[in-house]
């Protein structure tokens, strides 16, 4: 397996190259070409931007448009060779004109790696056009996973090959990230990062670079299958994680009954218990939601989320990504889009959590803009798409057997403070000497808290926590608003049939690579055989080799539950506990 540095890294990347004349793009060993046709806008459409996208069956870059017709958005597109292609982009063109009020440019990568040497997204890494710094690097620590689900990107048996770079390729990853002087923020993904024997190695060798925060994607089931063997053995894993680094826990969760959440359903009430006893107390419920199969149960998630809350920080649903070759109309019965999803959690809570609630994620950029225009020095900022993702907080407060919510956005008029933190950004710029922290936290208190809307056992706490963020202005201050309201968000990842070139010259969370490259997510994964696989090859192991150099099968490593393990699971009073409402349900 070779290894990533400095001195051979022009060496191990192999750029796009554009032949202008022929419009071709050569890349990772296949021919692209380069179409210029418009598709057309037809009678009662209403014309909203144009784009590029990707054909999905030839990988094709064509010329596109972002469509309004009958209340939905579409995206249009016309391949030369497989003819007109139309997918749904937004289920309600209300909400997403009120998503694009926030829009912004973005000021760019902060560290060009890869020359522009083709039309995005084929000369990605990143290049120079790329417009968002990186806010969460992914890396890749496995492909090999105990799982093996329909809807997930890829796994090591579909593809091949086992990849898992080494040490010294982790710290080259994690030096490269460094170059764009941004506090960095790392995810370890996979396949499933519990299945590496070496992960604490790979956790303290990040700390001990200056990651402040280490995220673990996992299906958490290693956790419970040491807990049914060992609990204290469980328990000390999960602590010894979490005292080398893990900040938070990325936690597949698709579902609270076992027809919604087959991946982990019955270990989730051993994993959570083994949390709880470890101390890690910064858990995300990431659930896939597919329209028809859990979709149903967006209110119950959130509620299950609410009652756990002494471990659970947030719910980050992630609409689904069509990958492979779907027909149109298999497509429109999973396809759910952000406001399709947001509505849906709108009727499942009785209208507490409203459409209303719900802010893009660049909205936080007049927050980015103002605390630098204090400092005088660059601050880390969310210049992703308007369309890429969405959230809110909930203030969650335990009444009987039950929870209610109040939305952040009852009591604080969010969007009126936004707007205000944007001329005061203004000000600064223009070279006010008057503003301080100080003066616009008491603005917030006396003009954008709806006091009478506040809970009294908020009231004190509230100010302490705004004064902390905008006069600490650290990641503790962030770090205890979130141990105090619970985060709901929403990102909704492309595919080739949605694919927005606008999108994801925007993109904000990057795959590190071991060439050197910085990956968007949405190139890694949709144009998978381009960049995650082609670069992946070059560091793998075939898997002769790795059953060779590991002594065992990679079957071995596959989770399946018989009969009698579900009846143990569920007779247990961990399961009951946990699950006990909605079963009845």
């Amino acid at each position: 397996m070779a290894e990533g540095n400095a001195n051979t890294l022009k060496d191990l990347i192999t750029p796009s190259k554009y032949d202008a004349e022929r419009r071709i793009i050569f890349i990772g060993g296949r021919e692209v070409r380069v179409y210029d046709k418009l598709p057309k806008l037809m009678d009662g459409e209403k014309l909203i931007r144009y784009t590029q996208s990707i054909c999905p069956y030839c990988y094709a870059l064509l010329p596109a448009i972002i469509i309004e017709r009958n209340g939905k958005v579409f995206i249009r597109k016309l391949c030369e060779e497989h003819g007109e292609i139309e997918e749904l982009y937004s289920g309600d063109s209300e909400f997403f004109r009120k998503l694009e009020k926030w829009y912004v440019e973005g000021r760019g990568p902060r560290y060009i790696y890869v020359d522009l040497s083709a039309p995005c997204p084929y000369s990605c890494g990143l290049c120079p056009i790329h417009k968002s710094h990186t806010a969460l690097a992914n890396m890749v620590v496995t492909n090999r996973c105990d799982l093996d689900c329909w809807y997930c990107f890829f796994y090591a048996e579909k593809v091949g090959f086992v990849y898992e770079p080494t040490l010294e390729q982790v710290e080259f990853m994690v030096r490269n990230l460094l170059k764009q002087g941004v506090t960095p923020a790392i995810q370890l993904t996979g396949g499933e990062p519990l299945i590496r024997e070496d992960l604490l190695d790979i956790v303290k060798l990040l700390k001990s670079m200056g990651v402040r925060h280490i995220q673990l994607n996992t299906n958490g089931i290693k956790f419970a299958r040491l807990y049914l063997e060992d609990p204290d053995e469980a328990v000390k894993y999960a602590k010894e994680l979490r005292e080398a680094g893990v900040n938070t826990v990325y936690l597949s969760f698709d579902g609270v009954r076992p027809e919604t959440n087959p991946k982990n359903h019955w270990e989730v009430p051993y994993i959570f218990e083994v949390f709880r006893k470890a101390g890690m107390t910064s858990v995300v419920l990431v659930p896939v939601i597919i329209k028809g199969l859990n979709d149903g149960e967006l209110g119950e998630i959130i509620e299950f989320a609410a009652t756990n809350m002494d471990i659970v920080r947030a719910v980050n649903f992630q609409p689904v990504s069509l990958t492979g070759m779907i027909k149109r109309a298999d497509r429109d019965k999973l396809r759910i889009t952000i406001p399709d999803a947001v509505r849906r959690i709108e009727e499942l809570t009785n209208g507490v959590i409203s459409r209303d609630d719900w802010f893009t994620v660049p909205s936080t950029i007049p927050i980015s803009e103002f605390i630098e225009g204090l400092e005088g020095r660059f601050k880390f900022e969310m210049s992703n798409h308007p369309q890429c993702g969405v959230g809110t907080y909930i203030y969650v407060k335990r009444t009987g057997d039950g929870v209610t919510y109040i939305p952040i956005t009852k009591m604080v008029d969010v969007e009126g403070f936004l707007e205000y933190l944007r001329e005061k950004a203004v000000e600064l710029r223009g070279g006010s000497k008057v503003l301080t922290s100080s003066k616009v936290l008491l603005n917030l208190i006396t003009k954008f808290i709806k006091w009478g809307s506040v809970p009294s056992d908020v009231k004190t706490l509230l100010p302490k926590l705004l004064y902390d963020i905008f006069t600490k202005r650290d990641y503790h201050s962030l770090g205890a608003w979130h141990y105090k309201f619970l985060f709901v968000g929403m990102m909704h990842f492309m595919d080739l049939y949605n694919y927005d070139v606008q999108r994801v010259m925007r993109c904000n969370i990057h795959y590190l690579m071991p060439d050197g490259r910085l990956i968007p997510f949405c190139t890694f994964n949709v144009l998978s055989d381009v960049y995650r696989d082609y670069v992946q090859r070059k560091y793998m192991l075939s898997i002769d080799e790795w059953v060779k150099r590991s002594g065992r099968e990679l079957s071995v490593g596959k989770y399946r539950r018989n009969l009698e393990l579900i009846k143990k699971l569920e007779s247990s009073e961990l399961y009951v506990k946990t699950y006990g409402r909605y079963l009845k349900k």
